[in-house]
């Protein structure tokens, strides 16, 4: 079975679209408005603990890498020394 879809008639000139770009505008803006209705803000203490979380997971991603760029760095140096002596 065929699925048709529904086309909305476009105005056809340039005109035409531009008195329609009002009405265009003002539903945007309803559509906007309706939407941040929805909107809610997190309270002072969910902020806080997400900030927490966030620095924790940072401070802890940075020992990792740091720990790891040493080891490969250590490695790489001890590879090149070796193959440098006669």
């Amino acid at each position: 079975m065929a699925k048709t879809i529904a086309v909305t008639e476009q105005p056809s000139t340039g005109l035409q679209q531009l008195k329609a770009q009002p009405a265009r505008l003002g539903e945007f803006l309803k559509d906007v408005r309706s939407e941040m209705r929805k909107v809610i803000s997190p309270s002072r203490a969910e902020v806080q603990s997400t900030t927490i979380v966030v620095l924790v997971t940072v401070f802890i991603f940075a020992a990792y890498f740091w720990l790891v760029d040493n080891i490969i760095g250590r490695a790489i140096e001890a590879l090149l020394h070796r193959l440098t002596q006669h």
